[in-house]
Parts: C-alpha cells; sequence; structure tokens
C-alpha cells in the first residue's frame, strides 16, 4: 500500500484490515492517493480515514466518484457541512447533489447518523432539488404572477424517511395556464431526474390523468373516483416545494379529504387484498425469504400496519396523522394503540430491515430489496452492517440468522397486532385499547355488533385450561382471518359453536397446534360457506385435514363406492343406512368444496367430475341396500351423464331393466320408487340427493322405469329430437352397467344414425328460445343469469349438442364435447375458447354462489351485500364480476348466434 511517491500514515493499513471488503478497499486507496495530490498526508486524519475506508467498503458508485473528482473528498473531510445546491446553472446544480449525497452516505456508514437521521437527510436533500429544479424551470421560463404550481412529495419523500435509492414520488397541484403549468412540471421533472429517479405515477388516474391538477379537481376526483389505495397514499403526501399557497391549500384540503372520508370494512378489505396480491407475487419470483420489503415479514408488513392503524384510528385521533412511519409507531404504542412491547420490536426490526436495504442499495446506487444469492456479495453486505466473523458464526451467518429472525417476528406481530388489544379490551387488562377504539377496529374489520364479538371471544377464551390459553394466543390470528369473510360476526359464532363441546375443543386445539395452517383453512371455509361449516361442526376430525390437498381429494370410483358400502350397508334399518350414507355424502363433499373454496383446485371440470362420481358412489351404495331382484339400471342423463355435476344439481336419471314378467315389472317400479325415497331422506334435512327421473319417456305421465324392449319400441315409434339431444349425454353409471351399455347400443343408430336435418335444428333452436324466454324464475335476474342467459351455460351446452347430432361427434360432456368438435374441425380454435371461457366463469361464480348462499342460485345477485359476499369469495369486487359477466356472455353469445341459430 505504501508507493515510493506517497508514503500512507500507519493507521491506514488498519483502517483498511477492518472494513468490509480489505482487498477491494485498499487497492481503491491505492488509486485515490496516485490521483489526488496530498491525499496521503490528508489521511493522518482519522475522521477523514474512517470516513474514506467506510465509503470505499460499501459502495462501487460513490468509490467511483471519489476517484474521477477531487473536490469529493473535501466533503470527507467535514461531513458536518450541508452541500448547498447553486440554482444558476444545471450541471453545478446536479454536482453538488452528488456531493451532499456522499456526505449523507458517509455520515450514515462511519456511524455519525441513525436510520431516522439518514432517511430525514435524504429526504431532505429530495426537497431542496424539487425547490432548485422549481427555480431553475422558472427562470428558464417565466410564468405569469397568476399561474402557480406546487409539488407535492408522497411516500418515503413525504414520511422524511427516504432510501438511497427511492423514486422521488410526486404530484403537481397548479393553477392557471395549463400549457405553461404542464411546461414547468415537465421541465422541474426533466431536472430533478438527473439527480433522482422521478415517478409522477401516483398521481390520479397515474400516468393516464393530468399532470397538473387544481385543487377543484383533486377534490372532485378524491370524491368520486379515488380507490383506497389513493386515500391510503395521502397518509404521507406532503407539499414540498413551489408556490406556498398552493402548498397550503392542497395540505388543507388534503386533509380533510382523508380525516372525513369513511374508511370502512370493503376499504379495509380492498388494501389488505392488493398487498395478499403483491406477497403472491414475490412469492411466485421465489423471492419471499430473500426480499427485505415486501416479503413476509418485510418493511412492508411495519409500514402496512401502521398505516392501516391511521386509517382506522385517524378519523378520531389527530395525533396518529404523522406521515413518518417510526413517529406514528411511537404515538401509537403510548396511546396504547399497539403494545408497547409489539411496537418496541417492530420499530427496532424497522430500523435494522431498512438498514440492510440502505446497504444493498448504496453499492451502486440501484433500487434493491433482494439480499445477494452470491456468498462473496452476501458477506460483503454482512461485513457493511458491522457484522465479523466471530466463534459463534461468520458475519454471514450472523446476518443471516438476523434477518430470519426479524422476519418472523415482523410477520408474527403483523398478523395479530390489529386484534391482540381487542382481547385485552375485552378482558379489562390495562394497557388495552379503550372502549371507543376497541369499537372503531372491531367496525373497520366488519364485526359491526360489539357486544356479540366480545361474548364470542370470551367463550373462546374461557377459563385457564390449556385449551384456552391456546385460544388467547390463537384467537387474534383468527379474528384477523374471519374479518377477511363476507360476515365475520356470524363466522366467529360459527367458530364459537363448533369449539362449543369440550371434546370438540380438544380436538380442535390439538389440530390447531399441531398445524397452524389447519386453523386459518377453517377460517376460510367457514368465511365462505355455512353449509361446510355445518358439516364440519358434525365432523370436527376433518379440519385437520384442509390444509393438505392430498387428503382432500376424491377417490376414483371403486373406492368410493367401497367405502360408502362400508359405511352404510352393515346397518339393518333403511333409516340407519340413509343417515350413515348421508354423512358419508356429506364428508366427502367436504373435500371436494374446501379444495375449490382453497385454491388447491381452480377447475371447474375437476368440480365437476369429483362432484359426479361422489353422486355415481351414492346411487351405487343406495341401489345395493335396495338388493335388487331383476337386472336394474341407472342411467344419468344432462350434467350427471356428461359427468359436469355442480354443487346444487340434481342427478337426472332414467331407470331401466332387463325382464317382461309381471313380477320383472314390479319388482323394477319398487326399485325405481324406493331409489328415489331413499335418496330424497324423510325431510329435507335428511336428503343425500334430489333425483329427477322427468326425462324418461313419456316424462311424468310414463313409467319410471322401462324394460330395453319398452325404450327400443318408444324409441321406434314416438322419440322426439330433444330427446336425442337430451340422449347425447347418457350414460349407465350404477347398477347392471352392461346392461345400460346394451340399452345405449340399441338405441344408437336412432340418436346419432341420421344426423341432424335442418327440420330439426329449427326444433332444437324453437326449444332452445321458448327456453330462453319462459325458464328464468321471475326473482333471477335475466340480465346476469348465470345457467339461462344469453352466452351463458345453456347457451354453450345445446350449441355443443346441436353441433355433435350435426356431425356425429360422441362425447357426453361439454368439455370434452368443445375438444372434440374442435379437433373434428366443426369449431374454429378461437371460437371453441371463447365458450369455454364463458363456461369457465359462469359455472365456477354459480358454484361458489351455492356455496355462499348455502342454497341454489343461477343469477349473479342483485341485493348489494349478497353480490360483495359473493364476489369477495371469489377475490374480486361486486362491479368487477359483473362486468366480467358481461365481457365473456357477449363474447360467448356472438359465437351462440352465429354457430347455433345460424345467423350471419
Amino acid at each position: 500500500m505504501e508507493g515510493p511517491s506517497h508514503p500512507l500514515p500507519a493507521t491506514v493499513d488498519d483502517a483498511v484490515e477492518r472494513s468490509a471488503a480489505p482487498d477491494e478497499v485498499g487497492a481503491a486507496v491505492g488509486r485515490l492517493v496516485a490521483t489526488h495530490d496530498g491525499l496521503a498526508d490528508r489521511l493522518e486524519d482519522d475522521d477523514l480515514l474512517d470516513a474514506l475506508v467506510a465509503v470505499l467498503g460499501a459502495s462501487r458508485s460513490l468509490t467511483r466518484l471519489l476517484e474521477h473528482d477531487a473536490t469529493a473528498v473535501d466533503v470527507l473531510a467535514d461531513l458536518d457541512r450541508r452541500i448547498d445546491l447553486p440554482t444558476d446553472a444545471v450541471p453545478a446544480f446536479v454536482h453538488a447533489k452528488q456531493l451532499e449525497y456522499l456526505r449523507i452516505a458517509a455520515r450514515d456508514l462511519s456511524g455519525g447518523d441513525d436510520l431516522e437521521a439518514t432517511g430525514a437527510a435524504l429526504a431532505q436533500l429530495g426537497i431542496a432539488v424539487l425547490a432548485g429544479a422549481d427555480v431553475l424551470a422558472t427562470a428558464a421560463e417565466p410564468a405569469p404572477s397568476n399561474v402557480r404550481l406546487a409539488v407535492v412529495g408522497m411516500g418515503k419523500l413525504g414520511g422524511l424517511e427516504l432510501n438511497y435509492s427511492s423514486d422521488i414520488d410526486i404530484m403537481f397541484v397548479g393553477d392557471g395556464d395549463g400549457d405553461v403549468l404542464n411546461r414547468r412540471a415537465r421541465r422541474i421533472m426533466e431536472i430533478a431526474g438527473q439527480c433522482f429517479r422521478v415517478d409522477a405515477n401516483l398521481r390520479p388516474e397515474g400516468r393516464n390523468g393530468p399532470l397538473v391538477r387544481s385543487i377543484e379537481s383533486f377534490e372532485a376526483y378524491w370524491d368520486r373516483w379515488a380507490e383506497p389505495w389513493e386515500f391510503q397514499a395521502l397518509l404521507k403526501a406532503v407539499p414540498v416545494a413551489g408556490d406556498v399557497e398552493q402548498q397550503d391549500r392542497f395540505a388543507d384540503t388534503a386533509a380533510r379529504t382523508l380525516w372525513t372520508h369513511p374508511f370502512d370494512t370493503d376499504d379495509l378489505r380492498s388494501l389488505r387484498d392488493m398487498k395478499a396480491r403483491a406477497e403472491q407475487e414475490v412469492a411466485r419470483k421465489g423471492l419471499t425469504d430473500r426480499e427485505v420489503k415486501r416479503g413476509r415479514g418485510g418493511i412492508r408488513d411495519i409500514e402496512f400496519t401502521v398505516q392501516l392503524l391511521q386509517l382506522v384510528h385517524g378519523h378520531l385521533d389527530e395525533d396518529l396523522r404523522s406521515p413518518n412511519t417510526l413517529a406514528t409507531l411511537a404515538e401509537m404504542a403510548s396511546a396504547g394503540y399497539i403494545d408497547t412491547d409489539d411496537a418496541a420490536q417492530l420499530a427496532d426490526s424497522y430500523r435494522f430491515l431498512r438498514v440492510v436495504e440502505h446497504r444493498l442499495q448504496l453499492v451502486d446506487e440501484q433500487q434493491v430489496h433482494t439480499l445477494p444469492t452470491d456468498p462473496i456479495a452476501l458477506d460483503r453486505l454482512a461485513r457493511t452492517m458491522g457484522r465479523r466473523d466471530l466463534p459463534e458464526g461468520s458475519a454471514l451467518e450472523q446476518l443471516d440468522r438476523d434477518v430470519r429472525l426479524t422476519q418472523l417476528r415482523v410477520r408474527t406481530i403483523h398478523e395479530r397486532v390489529y386484534f391482540r388489544p381487542l382481547l385485552e379490551a375485552f378482558s379489562h387488562t390495562e394497557g388495552g385499547l379503550s372502549p371507543e377504539a376497541a369499537v372503531t377496529r372491531l367496525q373497520a374489520f366488519g364485526f359491526t355488533d360489539a357486544k356479540r364479538t366480545q361474548a364470542a371471544v370470551r367463550d373462546l377464551t374461557r377459563g385457564l385450561n390449556r385449551s384456552s390459553r391456546m385460544m388467547q394466543q390463537l384467537l387474534p390470528l383468527l379474528l384477523d382471518w374471519l374479518s377477511r369473510s363476507p360476515d365475520p360476526e356470524l363466522r366467529l359464532v360459527m367458530l364459537r359453536n363448533l369449539l362449543g363441546a369440550p371434546q370438540r375443543t380438544s380436538v380442535l386445539v390439538e389440530a390447531f397446534r399441531e398445524s397452524p395452517d389447519a386453523a386459518r383453512a377453517l377460517c376460510t371455509v367457514l368465511g365462505t360457506s355455512q353449509l361446510l361449516g355445518d358439516i364440519l361442526q358434525h365432523n370436527p376430525d376433518l379440519v385437520s385435514r384442509l390444509p393438505h390437498e392430498a387428503r382432500l381429494r376424491t377417490h376414483a370410483r371403486a373406492e368410493l363406492v367401497a367405502s360408502a358400502a362400508t359405511t352404510a350397508l352393515w346397518r339393518d334399518e333403511a333409516t340407519d343406512q340413509q343417515d350413515a350414507l348421508r354423512r358419508w355424502k356429506d364428508r366427502n363433499l367436504l373435500g371436494i368444496a374446501a379444495r375449490d373454496v382453497l385454491d388447491h383446485t381452480t377447475s371447474v371440470a375437476t368440480i365437476g367430475a369429483d362432484l359426479t362420481a361422489l353422486g355415481e358412489a351414492s346411487l351405487e351404495v343406495a341401489l345395493q341396500a335396495l338388493e335388487p331382484q331383476v337386472p336394474f339400471v341407472v342411467i344419468a342423463m344432462g350434467r350427471f351423464g356428461g359427468a359436469e355435476l355442480s354443487y346444487g344439481s340434481d342427478l337426472d336419471v332414467l331407470f331401466a331393466y332387463d325382464g317382461a314378467g309381471t313380477n320383472d315389472v314390479t319388482e323394477a317400479r319398487r326399485i325405481a320408487t324406493r331409489l328415489l325415497k331413499f335418496l330424497a331422506g324423510s325431510t329435507p334435512a335428511r336428503r343425500i340427493y334430489e333425483v329427477d327421473a322427468d326425462l324418461r319417456p313419456e316424462g311424468r305421465q310414463g313409467p319410471m322405469a322401462r324394460s330395453i324392449e319398452g325404450f327400443q319400441r318408444y324409441w321406434d315409434d314416438y322419440a322426439l329430437v330433444w330427446e336425442r339431444q337430451a340422449m347425447v349425454r347418457a350414460r349407465p353409471v350404477a347398477g347392471d352397467l352392461a346392461l345400460g351399455h346394451r340399452l345405449l347400443a340399441l338405441l344408437d343408430d336412432k340418436i346419432w344414425g341420421t344426423g341432424l336435418n335442418e327440420l330439426d335444428a329449427r326444433e332444437i333452436r324453437r326449444l332452445k328460445a321458448r327456453i330462453e324466454g319462459e325458464r328464468i324464475p321471475a326473482h333471477e335476474d335475466p340480465l346476469f343469469h348465470l345457467k339461462l342467459g344469453r352466452g351463458s351455460l345453456s347457451d354453450i351446452e345445446w350449441t355443443a349438442q346441436l353441433l355433435q347430432l350435426r356431425h356425429g361427434v360422441r362425447a357426453t360432456g361439454t368439455w370434452a364435447a368443445l375438444d372434440a368438435l374442435e379437433a373434428a374441425g366443426h369449431l374454429t380454435s378461437e371460437d371453441a375458447d371463447v365458450l369455454r371461457a364463458s363456461y369457465r366463469f359462469c359455472e365456477r361464480t354459480r358454484n361458489r354462489w351455492f356455496l355462499v348462499k348455502s342454497s341454489a342460485g343461477d343469477a349473479l345477485p342483485t341485493q348489494p351485500e349478497q353480490a360483495r359476499w359473493l364476489a369477495l369469495s371469489l377475490g374480486t369486487t361486486a362491479g368487477q364480476l359483473r362486468e366480467e359477466y358481461r365481457r365473456v356472455t357477449r363474447r360467448a353469445r356472438r359465437v351462440v348466434e352465429r354457430v347455433f341459430y345460424d345467423q350471419p
């Protein structure tokens, strides 16, 4: 290190060896001494030496600045002297910003400033850049006195907590000539953009909105169009430069708008859903553990916690309105909104994670939030964070351990902080929320009846036994998860009822202890459907299965039949067999619906096939219980035949037998009649399935069961075109399956052999038009009908069946039919995709509406609350759901009109 013409002080070697990267720092010091006259002597100054070594060890970009700019070393020699930004020329302005940035970094890296001071200094530099850019822009194009423009700082700039590589998020507010305002705003961004990345996309309407708005325009937008996240962003909206009067007016208007705007349950859910989507995107990239900003337990968790509580409580408490995260967190702790220990841990974690973020960004002044995978880079990061190799672990291992523990601590507190103080308030312990604050928070999270919620919480945590203590720990999380459901109070009561009996409590608490995911999944299932909650109440052992997709899967038909038979057929009494089969069906139905609700599967085809397999097994076992004395088969029709049942589907069937004697006829009718009664149950509550045999020849006027010869005679003489269409989806599903295939073979030529002439096609179209006009119930919205609406399920089914009959394309289900028609060239790929998209949307929405409503419903709900519940369950809004219905069904209807109705 000591060249012949540049002897270095003895302290330099020690300082370099103690640095984060001795080799690189030593080489950089050598280059600097070689190019900057007198630097070797100046390094006798310990303060200068410490600052220089700290900067060289942490930042390649600042190292390059020091190498190419001799005045930069002078900055390090006096870190207390702030660099002012001259406004006489842009190059000098930009250069001064670089030097001030270096000074702030050096004070930070050498220990002169903590995180708060560093963030504030960077923000003040950003504000100075914007103010200077305004002066420079005005000097270049002086404006009339009646043209007034102000700059509003957003995000971390507004909160005085800027990063080294933060965007400078801004909005412009102005009054006067629009062209002049826009030119000046763009010039400000151009000049400031040479110093920082400047982003104005947080303005109303983003990139599509005007760059400059008047106060009145902002106010009108906030009143009519602003999304919840835009009110969240206003928490940190602070005017920072430009016309003072415009700044003051904006600050007053924004504050009045923010704190008088009702922040309700839907707003809160919208914000939480948006955050969840951001986390999912991070997870999709495999960065959950490495992202210190948006990953689980990262900086965003802390900021989001603070901001949500500001939005909930800030309407009543003005002290919670600071744009600064740490200042607000401290105020919340002192006022009891957050437990003091939780607040202290969040504050410490925030400082640590922000420092990690700062060190990552200083390397090359890039917007980095992700820990490197390269061990060398990670080790250097650890050393710039002050870690050194120790017996208990290397610097890298220490940093890795600290990051993991911090993320775990933050996530744990983040998940419980909204509800833990409520438990303290309900228990009347000191330090909890005031009654008013508790009610406010409950209402924001959807619990509108505070007394009812309080009673349920007390029931769940009553006593001092092991289970109640476990529930006291879990309940904040349970309340959090339940708050995402359509009716949190009802779901909380359902949870209380589920845990009501001591024997069930111990089973469930054990399941929660073994798998916290079971508790989360339970809340999701309860939050979606009371029907599923009722099944769980009678089968609490199923809760432990919920987080495990494999344990929820539907078995193959043979396994289902064997399982159902083992459950039901050993019993002697028919009613006992019925009850056992119904309970068996409910347990398996829960598995299908839970996989759906928990997003283990999003395929409506899979759900339809699973529901069909469950129906087939139930029919088979019910038939076995009746012990037929004649060859007897159940033929599935409609959606049952197509293996596309929905949750609310009936089982459409035909009954056939083989025999001609009087005893055969009597036995077949006995079996058919008893089978319907067996599955219907003695009361609606004991029903296993609703079975519909009205598609049989002659409908309700015809015999319940026919011999195969009787079927053949009827089809020879009387069958109508609609019956041919219905038989497209016919399939033997229970009893003597060989007999069923024999029957279909006998009828094959009648169904398929003649094709479809124009007269038959016209009859099918006439029937379809009649159904469209007559079948939609008066209480259901025809404009948003999922089954019979234009371009919805029946349109697609009838189109597929007409094409199948016309071209002889055999497939029992709609999905299979669309695939086969496309493969055969009778349906273009584009048309097939359009029909599939509408079918998928309508079927998924119809299925989910059945679970949410716990009864059949074929149209989008018209009542706003019910529409919100359904949309929430599907992860969208009521408006977006209706708009998606319009989009997919309109496109599908165009195909139907062209292909089915043969219109141009």
